[in-house]
């Protein structure tokens, strides 16, 4: 189903899937300010949506479920091409007077063809390991089992200090690659980090982003007896605090490691970088098994809770359309 296309609800209702308006705002916010309110935590669609309507342009398309030509709004999606041939989903809301009519699946579909007419092959999309009901809708729209995630948290610290030798300038950030190539993380992840440009999203690592964190200072390759592992800092970004203020949350795309040792020295120059760039807390996307996890843990590093989960559909498949 594409922008514009129309289907009936129960009770007569038209609902029409179509490309947001800035005028959607306040109905998206009425839906979606209690999404997560079980969990304890607000959610971001009600800030978020102004902006991405007013961003929307060809590589980003916001989608709604429209009823009665306006109205009320019965869900929201965005797509958005993270490379020539990958897309990302985010966003999926449904409001829950229109829950249990196939509406996540139209409006997934929608982006599906979006993405497609864009040269994608593939789609991704995250969804929280608690979330069953994301779960379940990303699975009848056509998204499958991809790969699972954890998030280290070490603590800014300027004063660590890495027991092993770490570099950062290009050479680094061409061992790093290497050894991503041969890691079992990159199969774990299916080569997936969190992508530079997009928050909360993630896409297939490249060579020259590495080359790009080392000319930027955001690189850290152990390079001590060879290479033995490799983290980055991805991106920053502010974000609401416990204490009612803001926070800045530093995101590193992805670590991985030969041993303990390595892994220790490499949390210890990620403390020692966020305490430089005035970051608050931090998240390290590591691969969600016990070996990633318990050297994690035996560093006295923290760990989330809950794995994050990554689906995948592959937008070649005609019978997606």
């Amino acid at each position: 189903m594409t922008g514009g296309d129309r289907l009936r609800a129960d009770g007569g209702a038209d609902l029409t899937v179509r490309q947001a308006r800035a005028a959607d705002a306040d109905a998206v916010a009425a839906f979606t300010r209690d999404t997560w309110s079980e969990q304890g935590a607000s959610d971001y669609l009600p800030d978020v949506f102004p902006h991405w309507v007013e961003s929307d342009g060809p590589d980003q398309r916001t989608f709604v479920v429209d009823v009665d030509d306006g109205a009320d709004v019965a869900g929201v999606l965005q797509g958005v091409m993270l490379s020539d041939t990958e897309a990302w989903a985010q966003g999926m809301r449904v409001n829950p007077d229109y829950r249990g009519r196939g509406l996540g699946t139209k409006l997934t579909r929608a982006v599906f063809q979006w993405a497609r007419d864009r040269g994608a092959v593939v789609c991704r999309n995250m969804v929280f390991s608690w979330n069953v009901a994301g779960l379940g809708t990303s699975r009848a729209g056509g998204f499958r089992p991809g790969v699972e995630f954890r998030w280290a948290t070490p603590e800014p610290d300027g004063d660590a200090e890495p027991t092993l030798t770490v570099e950062g300038d290009a050479a680094a950030a061409d061992a790093a690659w290497a050894f991503w190539q041969r890691s079992d993380a990159r199969t774990e992840l299916d080569g997936l980090v969190m992508d530079d440009e997009e928050t909360w999203a993630c896409s297939e690592l490249r060579r020259e982003q590495l080359r790009e964190a080392a000319a930027a200072d955001r690189l850290f390759t152990v390079v001590d007896g060879g290479t033995r592992g490799f983290t980055y800092r991805s991106y920053t970004t502010e974000r609401d605090a416990d204490d009612g203020g803001t926070e800045t949350l530093g995101v590193y795309g992805v670590a991985v490691w030969d041993d303990v040792e390595t892994a220790r020295a490499l949390y210890r120059a990620v403390a020692r970088d966020a305490a430089a760039e005035g970051i608050d807390s931090v998240r390290v996307l590591i691969p969600e098994s016990v070996r990633w996890v318990s050297d994690t843990a035996a560093t006295r590093t923290g760990v989330s809770d809950e794995p994050d989960f990554l689906l995948t559909a592959d937008l070649t498949d005609d019978a997606l359309f």
